[in-house]
This record gives C-alpha cells, sequence and structure tokens, in this order.
C-alpha cells in the first residue's frame, strides 16, 4: 500500500536514529502523512503528479530487476525533496526506511515560485546522482564505504557521528555489494582506527582525512 492509498496517521513510535531528522515546516502550511516503516511511498508504474518532502525519518528509492535483485539509487532524509521524473509516471519504488512523515507537494506549471525553489534542489539530487554512477562504476569495496560514510556525514552537517536510519542491506544495496563485504569494510576500518561503531546504526568518524583519502 502506498501513500496514495492511505492518507493516514499512526502513532508517532519513531526509530531513534529516524527521530533525529526533521525539517522546517513547508510553505503553505501542508501537513504530514505519517508512514510506517516499510511501506510505499510510490511505485514503478505510478502517476508522477507531485513531490514529496522528508519531515522526519529517511526514504529509500529503489529499482527492482527481474531476477530479484535491488538496486537502491538514492536515500533521502530530513528536509530533503524527491520524487523528481523526467516523465509522467515513476520509473522507481520509494519506501519509508522506518516512521516517516512525509509532505505532498503538488506539482504544477502555474506555480513558477515553486518551480525556482525547487530548481536548486533537483540540480543538487542529479548531482548526488551522478556521484553515485561514478563511485559504482569506478571505486573498490573500501573506497565506496568510504565515500559513503563521508556522504552521510556531510548530509548530517559534517558531525563525527553519523546516524544511520538504513540496514546494512540497505547500504549493500545502494553501494552494489553484498552484506557481508560492507560488514567486513567497516570492520577493518574500525580496526585501523579509522572509526568507531558505538551501535549498530551508528558510526563514529574518528580519522575523517584518512576516510577521505580512501574516498577518493
Amino acid at each position: 500500500m502506498t501513500v496514495h492509498e492511505a492518507f493516514r496517521t499512526i502513532s508517532d513510535h519513531r526509530h531513534p536514529v529516524c527521530a533525529a531528522w526533521a525539517s522546517a515546516p513547508s510553505p503553505g502550511g501542508v501537513q504530514p502523512v505519517f508512514i510506517p516503516a516499510g511501506a510505499g511511498i510510490y511505485a514503478q508504474g505510478e502517476k508522477s503528479d507531485r513531490l514529496y518532502q522528508v519531515e522526519f525519518g529517511a526514504v529509500r528509492v529503489y529499482r527492482l530487476f527481474a531476477d530479484g535483485r535491488r538496486q537502491i539509487s538514492a536515500f533521502h532524509l530530513g528536509g530533503e525533496v524527491f520524487g523528481f521524473e523526467a516523465h509522467s509516471t515513476h520509473h522507481f519504488f520509494a519506501e519509508a526506511i522506518c516512521a516517516t512523515g512525509i509532505r505532498m507537494l503538488r506539482t504544477s506549471p502555474h506555480r513558477n515560485g515553486l518551480a525556482d525553489e525547487l530548481l536548486p534542489v533537483a540540480l543538487q539530487g542529479l548531482a548526488r546522482a551522478q556521484e553515485h554512477l561514478l563511485l559504482l562504476g569506478r571505486q573498490n569495496a573500501a573506497e565506496r564505504v568510504a565515500a559513503f560514510l563521508i556522504e552521510m556525514s556531510e548530509r548530517q552537517g559534517g558531525l563525527d557521528r553519523v546516524e544511520l536510519p538504513m540496514s546494512r542491506t540497505d547500504i549493500a544495496d545502494y553501494l552494489g555489494l553484498t552484506i557481508e563485504t560492507v560488514s567486513r569494510v567497516l570492520s577493518r576500518l574500525r580496526q585501523k582506527g579509522i572509526i568507531r561503531l558505538p551501535a549498530l546504526r551508528s558510526i563514529e568518524i574518528v580519522k575523517r582525512n584518512a576516510l577521505r583519502d580512501m574516498a577518493a
């Protein structure tokens, strides 16, 4: 069931990591829709007539292949806008990683002010997608994980303590690796003193320059 099929509020028992991200209220007082963990926001092939802003929580955008494999193309955190499409239908699936609040923004050719506001957001998303393609095409496993941790840190204001709402499986599907490889690289980085692993979904960057050099 996607957000188009269920416009309802659920009890606000948020994932402890997801609850950390909250955006400022959207213009016009658009109220958020509360999406439970794992629930769909939109599906591949559905009509694309609106954009989505993450109020709190986190979202994964992905494509399923015929053999059952999943490739995650993007994660979206609090305050970020997603759902941009070049055509009238969605080409990917979007799901809430944890209990997530979503504001739905209807697109209209008459709302020029909204278009002006969203252009920088769309360009930022395009740049991030290009970086992701470069990561998948050119970097080895350790470089991919290092680049991912740097990216997540920068998207959380450059903090050394990085909160990860997504699972190791999500990270693997985003980086084009196996979950075993992701876990092995994280363990190696911890052994080298580059990161600490204080919790399952929390990573502390100890040697940022070393991690950045690995990602370069």
